[in-house]
């Protein structure tokens, strides 16, 4: 890579944001096929806890980079909230082969990492 490359760039967030029921379908039947774990971030625009969670599920999503990180803005796209039966802000899930394995409720930052990285050797050890 040349020097100063890429300076020029806005960084892309490799958290995606889903804005439908069909995207929500789309992103998690693509992680399926591709056997690759998923972390949903439930949000709302008004819920402060939710919006600081924001650029540290963004360090995680660029630590496990083999991890589907998704937000769901609960205002937005009330179907998937309401199928995933979600209560309260933040809420996390992870998900995988579609089905919930763990599910985290509220703004706890070091749980959160601690949960991801376990679930992340769990994948792993599921592949091997």
């Amino acid at each position: 890579m040349e020097a100063g490359q890429g300076q020029e760039e806005t960084v892309k967030s490799r958290v995606v944001k889903v804005d439908s029921q069909e995207s929500w379908d789309l992103f998690v039947s693509q992680a399926n096929s591709q056997g690759n774990p998923v972390v949903v971030h439930f949000t709302a625009a008004w819920c402060m806890p939710s919006v600081a969670m924001k650029p540290i599920l963004e360090q995680l999503a660029s630590v496990h980079q083999d991890i589907l990180f998704l937000s769901v803005d609960v205002d937005e796209v009330k179907e998937v909230a309401s199928k995933m039966e979600i209560k309260a802000m933040p809420t996390l899930l992870l998900l995988r082969k579609g089905s919930q394995v763990d599910k985290l409720v509220g703004a706890n930052p070091e749980e959160i990492k601690k949960r991801i990285d376990g679930f992340v050797f769990s994948s792993r050890a599921l592949i091997n």
